[in-house]
């Protein structure tokens, strides 16, 4: 049976919020040439077929402050943190 993938619209906002925590913004890594719109369209497609949705909620509504690295086990981990380095 084929993975069930998540809401779309929740699943932009969640890797845009990662992001935003991180101090990156992603219209600006692709601006830049850091971030192709394809790459950035798998970073959402990955999301939405992740099984922590629920932790990375509770790890972002948790949060005060700033993060140097997304929640533990993000499917996306090693472009948020490749972005990071060119931040």
């Amino acid at each position: 049976m084929p993975q069930r993938l998540g809401d779309p619209a929740r699943h932009f906002w969640l890797t845009r919020s990662v992001a935003r925590v991180m101090g990156l913004n992603l219209s600006e890594a692709m601006l830049a040439g850091h971030l192709k719109p394809d790459q950035y369209a798998r970073m959402v497609t990955c999301c939405r077929g992740c099984a922590l949705v629920e932790s990375c909620e509770h790890w972002l509504g948790h949060l005060t402050g700033p993060s140097s690295a997304p929640p533990p086990g993000c499917c996306n981990d090693a472009t948020f943190r490749r972005l990071k380095t060119l931040h």
